[in-house]
């Protein structure tokens, strides 16, 4: 029995949009395996990270790190879920810098969350401190800012997601 083509599955969502839940979901297929900015993040910075700035300067040095690991898993037959967020047009180029390698294919999941539901979730999620970082609103706003959606020039395969999909 032969398994399937390996996918890199990258997820495209503002915080709380439900990132993280469709990342264990998907994360539960055979021969996958999940690759968490935040547990990396946690684990190697999480004394360093107080700004948004800080994320991003981190983030950064993570990336260059997991980009090729994470061609290497897909090299190796295995299907990786990429937990980072594919926000932005750069992130998403790196994403793709990871594909290029590799004979994967890909699927960039974009979570249309509305910001109302992702601001309740995100208070939720602050108030039960079970998330390794908390994003106040302000934070919230600031990487609204930043949030690009995926354009079909880019070329992904995309697939949408909506909030009532996530449950």
């Amino acid at each position: 029995m032969s398994l399937p083509s390996p996918t890199l599955h990258m997820l495209c969502g503002k915080p709380a949009s439900g990132k993280s839940t469709l990342t264990a979901r998907l994360g539960r297929a055979p021969g996958t395996v999940v690759v968490s900015e935040d547990d990396w993040l946690a684990a190697l910075f999480a004394d360093q990270m107080a700004s948004v700035a800080d994320y991003a300067r981190c983030a950064e040095r993570l990336r260059a790190a997991m980009g090729p690991h994470v061609s290497t898993l897909l090299n190796a037959g295995l299907s990786v879920v990429l937990d980072f967020p594919a926000n932005t047009v750069a992130t998403r180029n790196w994403m793709r810098g990871i594909l290029q390698p590799t004979g994967a294919a890909h699927c960039l999941h974009v979570l249309d969350t509305p910001d109302a539901v992702c601001l309740d979730r995100l208070r939720a999620r602050n108030a039960s401190g079970d998330h390794p970082f908390a994003v106040t609103e302000a934070q919230f706003a600031i990487l609204s800012r930043h949030f690009v959606p995926p354009s079909a020039e880019e070329g992904f395969t995309v697939l949408r997601h909506r909030p009532d999909d996530l449950r």
